[in-house]
């Protein structure tokens, strides 16, 4: 069984501590997230997620609520932090969605595909693409360890939430993934 690892959104936006959405577990998730990199090879795809969403939609009130964040796409906010710039051989694959399961990863990972998430945050872009995979027919699997939430709390609640869903989502660590390759 091949897997792919999808890591969601390692960008300045969730990592910085001085930024509204700043994770404060990203520095911790940050190394699991590359000893999976590392183990995955050319298996690995990185999403960013972009403030390009049409403001005549729910994303324009997103945006007034989170004026911050609404930026041009080109702002340093929205790059990968450093430790994730080198993470795949594949171009970064941007979306203005929280969810980033869709047609574009789905041709390169295949229909029903078995893949391990990791990235930020668990309890926005880590469940909504999770469950999106899910329904899509593909296995999931959530390196817990190598995502990063808004809170412990908001962590501990979408890991629950998408352990929910077994067998089509599964909760596992870093060491419990790397030993299945």
């Amino acid at each position: 069984m091949t897997q792919w690892l999808v890591i969601i959104d390692p960008q300045n936006i969730f990592a910085s501590p001085e930024s509204a959405w700043g994770s404060p577990f990203f520095a911790a998730a940050m190394p699991r997230i590359s000893e999976l990199a590392d183990a995955f090879g050319e298996r690995v795809i990185v999403t960013r997620w972009m403030p390009t969403a049409d403001r005549s939609t729910s994303w324009g009130d997103y945006f007034a609520a989170w004026p911050f964040a609404d930026r041009p796409a080109t702002d340093p906010l929205y790059d990968l932090v450093p430790d994730a710039a080198h993470l795949t051989p594949h171009p970064t694959l941007d979306l203005p969605t929280f969810g980033k399961w869709g047609t574009e990863i789905e041709a390169i990972v295949g229909h029903g595909a078995h893949v391990v998430l990791a990235g930020v945050s668990t309890d926005c872009c880590v469940l909504s693409t999770a469950l999106a995979a899910a329904d899509a027919g593909a296995h999931v699997t959530i390196a817990a360890d190598a995502c990063a939430g808004s809170t412990a709390e908001n962590h501990a609640a979408a890991l629950h939430v998408m352990g929910l869903y077994p067998p089509q989502i599964t909760i596992a660590d870093t060491a419990s993934v790397l030993a299945t390759l």
